[in-house]
């Protein structure tokens, strides 16, 4: 009964000096404003990064060729260390058609195809006034099966076409549109010229595929992902793109597994078979990973971005709780007089320490539901903003008012102890 009618007197003080308990609660509001919206935010974002890894498929390993450094630290397959001599790939340091038929040899039981890649460079597609931006790149028949590209009209690349290197191309449905209003008839056995680099690339369309940004780890998507433009891929056989670049062999490529293959386990015999082809090698070494292990330590980094941004914000706390302690002893200096007369009538100090301790938590919690509607309107605003889903943690809003009332607890014990130890005399006698 003692603890509703306190609660009840606190409400009764915050009405009767609203502005002075809005300027008192502001820093609360900012403070767990700042980490709801924080926390749903970069929720959102990790979940959306989370699925969208998940979709290039969880049997996929990533090999890439890295610099051999002197391990320091590794975490979850990756390794940190220094890089003393920093020498460029030449032709012996890639991975080449070779090393990938042993390699196939080997695990051909275990794999279901392997996508190899190969990046031209950012291109355009021309026909008289008509424009089209695209992302040109080699790749092998696997890519298509790893990234599951949809074919609309034509058809993948042919043996033939691949092995000789043909200047045949693959374009998306925006390309048609683009290039060739719509027609699929017309695209399908058509000529595009392709600019790259001031020089101009005559390509036959073998087919016309269907987009899905989710499931590509192309460059395009990359470009999208950071702001680099929205250009659709032209894919290419990977010999034409390496007869192009001038280059030779595989800096990295995807091997996708079969479903009943461990992909952690089998990213460590692909990384040891592959090292043990590059054992003479001083300067590089082969990387493996999985997608389920890269979806791990995406979300572990992105994770700890996000707690490390929402503690800088939750420094507004520690000043909004500064604020509620110096309201609160400014408020005791105002009752003294009331203080007093309640230790003569027999108040015991612990009724005088708990009437303060509540009203300064009534004021945290106030300022902390506030804080928690904005939080989440916010968060949720830059989510959508950002193209991604979110809704609001239930555990972070029930943590957010805990700590409103922690704070509480913790900034208004001193003046409420303060207040309990007055002398009842001198407080009857404060003007």
């Amino acid at each position: 009964m003692m603890i509703y009618e306190n609660i009840r007197l606190a409400l009764f003080s915050l009405k009767a000096n609203k502005m002075r308990a809005l300027l008192t609660m502001l820093g609360i509001i900012i403070g767990i404003a700042a980490v709801i919206a924080i926390m749903t935010l970069g929720n959102a974002i990790t979940s959306s990064v989370e699925d969208s890894m998940s979709s290039m498929g969880v049997t996929n390993v990533r090999v890439r060729v890295q610099q051999r450094e002197e391990e320091e630290e590794s975490m979850n397959g990756m390794h940190f260390g220094t890089d003393e001599d920093g020498r460029k790939m030449v032709e012996t340091d890639y991975i080449s058609s070779e090393m990938v038929q042993q390699f196939c040899d080997v695990y051909g039981s275990d794999i279901q195809a392997i996508s190899a890649e190969e990046a031209v460079g950012q291109g355009e597609i021309e026909s008289g006034s008509r424009r089209s931006g695209v992302s040109v790149e080699g790749v092998s028949l696997g890519y298509f099966r790893v990234n599951s590209i949809k074919i609309q009209k034509g058809g993948y690349f042919s043996a033939k076409e691949m092995d000789e290197g043909q200047m045949v191309a693959m374009v998306a449905v925006d390309v048609v549109d683009d290039i060739f209003g719509g027609d699929m008839d017309a695209a399908v056995g058509g000529t595009i010229q392709v600019a790259l680099d001031n020089k101009y690339y005559n390509f036959i369309v073998s087919g016309v595929y269907e987009e899905d940004d989710g499931n590509s780890m192309s460059m395009s998507s990359y470009a999208a992902l950071f702001g680099g433009g929205s250009s659709t891929s032209c894919y290419i056989p990977i010999k034409t793109a390496q007869r192009l670049n001038h280059s030779s062999g595989y800096t990295q490529f995807t091997v996708m597994a079969n479903a009943d293959v461990d992909p952690d386990e089998f990213s460590i015999r692909i990384e040891n078979f592959f090292n043990n082809l590059y054992r003479n090698n001083q300067y590089f070494e082969v990387s493996a990973m999985s997608m389920s292990a890269m979806v791990d330590v995406m979300a572990e980094m992105m994770n700890t971005v996000t707690v490390a941004i929402a503690f800088i914000g939750s420094i507004a706390l520690i000043v909004g709780g500064i604020g509620v302690m110096n309201i609160m002893l400014v408020s005791i200096t105002e009752r003294t007089r009331e203080i007093g007369t309640r230790k003569a009538m027999g108040a015991p100090n612990s009724s005088i320490r708990i009437q303060f301790i509540i009203e300064s938590i009534v004021i945290c919690i106030v300022g902390g539901i506030i804080g928690i509607i904005l939080g989440c309107a916010v968060g949720v605003a830059a989510a959508s903003y950002a193209g991604v889903s979110a809704s609001p943690s239930v555990d972070s809003i029930f943590i957010s008012l805990g700590f409103s009332m922690a704070i509480g607890v913790f900034f208004g014990y001193y003046p409420a102890n303060k207040a309990a130890k007055l002398n009842p005399i001198d407080a009857l006698r404060y003007e």
